[in-house]
């Protein structure tokens, strides 16, 4: 199996795994691997629209969604590591939704093999 399919599997079951812990049903995800690994899991908060957004170079981070046309607005980043356990992104929601302030936003460059490695025990 490739990087690609590696991470797309991977990636599918990280997010299910995810989503499970935040209590968001598949429907309300999303993923796609392409130039960038992304993923978007639809969360229930308090009078607003919430998201928790991930991506293969800054990880997981809360934002408020806005009009289709416009980036959403990031409230708080987890920080790294970049694919860290689903239970710690599940306190990391509770924290966010408690007024709790996040980490500060990485930006790291990783090889996909990096990413496939990360990823391969959710496989």
């Amino acid at each position: 199996m490739d990087n690609s399919a590696l991470i797309s599997l991977g990636l599918a079951r990280y997010v299910q795994a995810v989503a499970k812990r935040v209590g968001v049903p598949p429907e309300g995800t999303e993923f796609e691997v392409s130039d960038t690994a992304t993923a978007y899991l639809g969360l229930e908060g308090p009078g607003r629209d919430l998201m928790l957004l991930w991506n293969e170079q800054r990880g997981w981070s809360v934002a408020v969604e806005t009009d289709p046309t416009e980036k959403p607005v990031v409230v708080a980043h987890l920080g790294l590591p970049l694919v860290p356990p689903p239970e710690e992104v599940a306190r990391f929601v509770d924290d966010v939704l408690a007024g709790k302030p996040g980490s500060p936003e990485p930006d790291v460059t990783q090889d996909r093999g990096a990413l496939a490695g990360r990823l391969r025990e959710y496989l």
